[in-house]
This record gives structure tokens, C-alpha cells and sequence, in this order.
């Protein structure tokens, strides 16, 4: 054999032993990926769980504070009532009964679970619940804190067990002077206000968490879990028992340990924490702590580590599979140059032996070789090109994709801020209004005043709660909607400007109730917009005059909003719809509301309209499904 031939020769395969090394490497190469993309991915996953936990332990660390300061006044208040006063130097003279009733009246009217009256020597003389079987008159409250702070002239507080309901609850006690002019005078009695936390711990529930409280001695006495109340977080000493069990503080409750233990620290503050027995023992969590000072209690979250473990799993996988597509891409690379090679030293082969024969078929051989290379060459090229199109149309994509949902998302926020402006100013005068009756002391009124506010409050939740929704796709559960509740509802917000203005309504539906299939939040705030614009647009009216009609037209709903000013211009008709256009004076809005309102009719899978009316005016029209489906579980009441 010449020596070109033997140049030429194709490459030998690698020994087994050489295989096999690579092999090991390229295991190697993977578990170190892998290894390494799960720990970042790990580290950044607990990163923002620690932040979202901080935030969400902040926010229900301020909720439970100030959900039982705004008590703290109540039994000061309460000790300085006359009624009060003078059952308590004469209490064997008088009749309890009128007091009992006071101090029931001030308990519904203040939200509380129960008011009662020591006298100086710790027995109940009154109570709230004079009426019930497990009524706290004649029982000696002495040994409770709560007591024997507010005796020596301070203000008591204290948390516990109640020794007749055994139900958990926080005291506020204030002392009860009949003669405070001296300087050398005794409290004569104490008025305790009893606050139970159960509402409190229900809003919890509603968090991808567990929360829960400890006392002093780490007793677990709130959680969001209720089999993980009255467990002492760490065994309890001998002495912490007996100490608990003189103050009768949980009652008999055995305080038996939670079972946590710390896995592993992670930054200041937060720890890695399991449980080996209880309902938490399925699971791994990070633990947080926040101290609250007001009341030397101890708040505790514990966020499940599942999005950690499954960000360590989408990592791994993805690094795993990105290093296999590297190696099987050298490894296509190194085979096509094998390959290569051996294809040039067999055509070389073949062009040494034909030569011998005719040198008319070595041209032939040379000239199909270089087509074949020519070939190649284009085919490479236009594989490279098709790469590069698909590299940038995916670029393109995600650009487009992220543009879209940054406008989706400009837009809403704007949209929801406006929306919010409405409830807030009703808030504020519902505010007003309370002031005025509690300075009046017409306590009732001003708790149904304080009621209106709690539910605004909640509408406030529901509106702000859409901005997270149309962040991704939709997939809320649609209801089926009283429309007439749904008018009641938000004709409620504006009673005092109908009121004001001297507004007449005129409402224009049937007897029976219509029914529709949407969102209730969403519904009420464009009719809320509607009704708002229709009460602007009446300003200077000489008798306004607010329609507001429903009535089904082919298995549709159609809701009417008219009024009787001046209409719309006829060339603004067609773009009152759009974002920030607007006929009013400005600093009167944005004119968002009806670009709002026309979106949202949209999502429901209904329509907005706007049309003057030939008397003068102009009428909007929501146009809605007609729901057939009645049972009672689907329909939306009204409280």
C-alpha cells in the first residue's frame, strides 16, 4: 500500500477503555449540572419565599395588633358610665337587672363577647350574659391578672381559657372609682371586656401558609390549623406546667408538645423546620418569628418548601436536559467529522485504484466529489439561515408577549385605582356620619354607620383582588346574579347625594326576580360608574330624575341607567368608550370609568351601550345572558 492510501486511511475506532472514561466524564458533567442548577434554583426559591413570608407575617402581625387595641378603650369608657358607678356602692340596695341589660346592649353594640362587673373583692355583680347557664355573676375572678392589675389602679390585660365557656379570649380590665378625688383612694371594683379571636384566626385561612401565636411560655394559643391550638410549641418544664396550671390560665388543657424541629438554619431570623408528629408532619416548612411588643406575644408563619422543591426539580431537569442536548450535539459534530473522514479516505481509495484502470473515470469520480462537497456546503448553509430565522422569530415572540402584558397590566392598574376612589369617598362619610352619632352617643346608628364601612371595606378587597386576575388567564367560577339586589346594592352608596340633590329614582323591572350569569364585583362596579356619571351628569337639573330599568328581551337581560340632563354630544357618542377620553371639567376624571366598564361587559360576555334619549337625557344599556338555572346553592343573596 502507498503512502497517500495509508495517509488516507479512515480512523480506528476508540478502544473500549477510552469509551467507557468518556462515558464517566460525561456522567460526571451531568450530575455536577444538575448538582449545581438545583442549588442555584434552590437558593433563589427560598430567597422569595422568605420575602413573601416576611411580608405576609408583617401584614398579619399589624391586623391582629390593631384588632384588639381598638378595645383597649372600651372597659375605661365603660367604668366611667353612672349607671355603673352607682350599682357598684350600693349593689345589695338595687335592682341587677338594669345594669345586666347595659352592659348586654354595650356588648352587641361593640362587638365583644362579654362585659361583667367585679367588685373590690373579685366577684361578679353583673354580667352581659346574666341571661345564659353559664353566666359569670356570682363566680370570683381574684386570681386572674386581669384583676389584680386593675385593682392596684392600672389597666389590666390578659389572655386565657374562660373558666365557665372554656372559650379563647383576651381581657381588657380598667378600674372603677367611686371616689377618685383622694389622693389615698382605692379602686372599688373592675370592669373586664372579654374580645374572642376567632374571626381573626378565619382570615388566616386564606393564606398559602400556617400561622400561629405564642405566649410567653410558648403555648400555642391561635393557629390557623386548630389542631395545633393549645400545644406548646417546645416541651413545657415542670415548673412552667404548675405555674400554668395556679393561674388557671388554659384551664385543664394537657399543653402537650407541637413536636417541631429545626432542621437547619437559614438567614437571621427564619430556620428550616419539620414536625415529627401532628397534623404538620407530612411536610417541610421555613419558619419566620415577629415579635409583638404590645402584648409580649410572639407571631410565628411557616411556608410549605413545595415551590422549593419543585423550582430544585424544574432546574435539574432543565439543566439535565440542556447538557444532553450539548452532548448529543458534539457528539453528532464528532461522528459527521468520523464520518467525513472515512468518506474522503474511501474516495480516495476509489480514486488510487481507478486510476490504475482509466483516467476518464478518475475525472468522473473527482468532478461527482466535488458536487457532493458543493451540496453539503449548501445544505449546511441553509440549515444555518433556517437556524438564525428561528432564533429571531422567538425573540420576536417573547418580546410581543411581554409587551402585551405589561399594557394589560398598565392598563387594569389605572382602571382599579379609579375604581377605588368611589368606595373610599363613601367610607369617608359613612366615617363622618359615625363620629357624629358617637359624639351624640346614638351608638346604634353609628355602629350600622361602621357596618357600611366594614363592607365597603370588603367591595375595596374584592375590586383590588381583580388586578391579580387579569395578570393571568381567567378562570373564576361565574355566579348566578340577582340584578334587582345588584341595582339595591349600589344605589346604597349614593343614598346621601340622592338625598342632597333631591333626586327622584324611578325603578322599571317585573315582579320576579331576573336572574344573570356573571361576575357580582364586576357587575356592581359598572353599575356603580353608571349611576356615579348619571348623578354628575344631573348637576343644575331643575328635577332630576334617575330611571333604572331591567327587563329580558330574547333570552337576554338588558339593564337601563338614564337620566334626564343634557345627553351627549352627539359627535363624542363614539369615543366615550375610550381610555382617557372624557367630556368632563378637569380634575374631574380621567375618563377611565367607561373604558373600564366596557371591558369588563366584554369579559362577562355581555355589552355596553350609550344612546340619548329623544325627551333629553342619555341612557346606558348592559346587555346579559339570561340565566334559566335557579337552585338556590347558585344564587347570589344579599345580606
Amino acid at each position: 500500500m502507498n503512502s497517500a492510501a495509508m495517509t488516507n486511511q479512515a480512523p480506528a475506532p476508540l478502544p473500549l477503555r477510552w469509551r467507557r472514561l468518556w462515558l464517566l466524564v460525561i456522567s460526571l458533567g451531568l450530575l455536577l449540572c444538575v448538582w449545581q442548577a438545583a442549588h442555584l434554583a434552590r437558593e433563589q426559591a427560598l430567597s422569595n419565599l422568605q420575602d413573601d413570608a416576611e411580608n405576609e407575617l408583617r401584614l398579619s402581625a399589624a391586623n391582629l395588633n390593631g384588632y384588639l387595641l381598638r378595645y383597649d378603650y372600651l372597659p375605661q369608657m365603660l367604668a366611667t358610665r353612672e349607671g355603673v358607678q352607682r350599682f357598684l356602692a350600693s349593689p345589695d340596695s338595687q335592682d341587677p337587672m338594669p345594669l345586666n341589660m347595659l352592659l348586654d346592649r354595650f356588648r352587641f353594640t361593640a362587638g365583644v363577647s362579654d362585659v361583667y362587673l367585679l367588685n373590690r373583692d373579685g366577684d361578679t355583680i353583673a354580667a352581659s350574659n346574666w341571661h345564659r347557664p353559664n353566666t359569670f355573676i356570682g363566680q370570683n375572678y381574684a386570681f386572674r391578672s386581669y384583676y389584680t392589675d386593675a385593682i392596684a389602679g392600672g389597666q389590666g390585660r390578659f389572655f386565657g381559657l374562660g373558666i365557665k365557656s372554656l372559650e379563647r379570649g383576651y381581657y381588657f380590665s380598667s378600674p372603677v372609682w367611686l371616689d377618685d378625688t383622694s389622693p389615698d383612694s382605692q379602686p372599688d371594683g373592675v370592669l373586664v371586656v372579654k374580645v374572642l379571636l376567632d374571626d381573626v384566626e378565619e382570615s388566616w385561612a386564606e393564606q398559602d401558609a400556617e400561622l400561629f401565636v405564642t405566649d410567653s411560655d410558648n403555648i400555642i394559643f391561635m393557629a390557623s390549623h386548630p389542631e395545633l391550638r393549645m400545644n406548646a410549641l417546645y416541651p413545657l418544664s415542670d415548673e412552667q406546667r404548675q405555674t400554668l396550671h395556679d393561674t388557671r390560665r388554659y384551664a385543664m388543657e394537657p399543653l402537650s408538645p407541637s413536636g417541631i424541629e429545626v432542621d437547619a438554619p437559614y438567614r437571621q431570623g427564619s430556620q428550616l423546620v419539620s414536625f415529627s408528629q401532628g397534623p404538620l408532619s407530612n411536610g417541610d416548612y421555613l419558619s419566620l418569628t415577629r415579635h409583638i411588643p404590645e402584648f409580649g406575644w410572639q407571631m410565628h408563619i411557616l411556608k410549605p418548601l413545595t415551590p422549593v422543591i419543585s423550582a430544585q426539580w424544574i432546574a435539574a431537569l432543565m439543566a439535565g436536559g440542556l447538557y444532553g442536548v450539548v452532548t448529543l450535539g458534539v457528539g453528532i459534530g464528532w461522528q459527521r467529522l468520523r464520518l467525513r473522514r472515512e468518506r474522503e479516505a474511501f474516495a480516495q481509495r476509489e480514486r488510487n485504484t481507478l486510476a490504475r484502470v482509466r483516467d476518464e473515470l478518475e475525472v468522473s469520480v473527482e468532478r461527482r466529489t466535488r458536487d457532493l462537497v458543493a451540496s453539503n456546503q449548501r445544505l449546511s448553509d441553509e440549515i444555518e439561515e433556517r437556524r438564525r430565522a428561528e432564533a429571531n422569530l422567538r425573540q420576536t415572540q417573547d418580546e410581543l408577549i411581554q409587551a402585551a402584558k405589561l399594557a394589560v397590566l398598565g392598563q387594569l392598574a389605572a382602571g382599579i385605582n379609579h375604581e377605588l376612589n368611589q368606595p373610599l369617598a363613601a367610607i369617608r362619610a359613612y366615617a363622618e356620619n359615625a363620629r357624629r352619632f358617637i359624639a351624640l352617643a346614638r351608638h346604634d346608628k353609628a355602629d350600622a354607620n361602621l357596618e357600611q364601612i366594614v363592607e365597603l371595606t370588603e367591595r375595596m378587597a374584592d375590586i383590588s383582588a381583580q388586578l391579580r386576575q387579569f395578570s393571568r388567564k381567567s378562570s373564576e367560577r361565574q355566579e348566578t346574579i340577582s340584578v334587582q339586589a345588584c341595582i339595591d346594592y349600589a344605589l346604597r352608596l349614593f343614598q346621601s347625594r340622592l338625598r342632597e340633590g333631591n333626586i327622584s329614582i324611578i325603578q322599571d323591572w317585573p315582579d320576579e326576580t331576573l336572574w344573570v350569569k356573571g361576575d357580582l364585583v364586576r357587575l356592581e362596579q359598572v353599575l356603580v360608574n353608571l349611576i356615579g356619571n348619571a348623578l354628575q351628569a344631573m348637576k343644575g337639573v331643575p328635577a332630576p330624575q334617575l330611571t333604572l330599568g331591567a327587563h329580558t328581551h330574547q333570552q337576554q337581560v338588558v339593564i337601563s341607567v338614564t337620566d334626564n340632563g343634557p345627553g351627549i354630544p352627539e359627535e363624542h357618542l363614539e369615543h366615550i368608550f375610550e381610555p382617557f377620553f372624557t367630556t368632563k371639567a378637569p380634575g374631574s376624571g380621567l375618563g377611565l370609568g367607561l373604558s373600564i366598564s366596557s371591558r369588563i361587559m366584554d369579559d362577562l360576555g355581555g355589552k355596553l351601550q350609550a344612546a340619548n334619549q329623544p325627551e333629553g337625557g342619555a341612557c346606558f344599556t348592559i346587555t346579559l345572558p339570561h340565566s334559566t338555572f335557579t337552585h338556590p346553592q347558585e344564587r347570589t343573596h344579599y345580606a
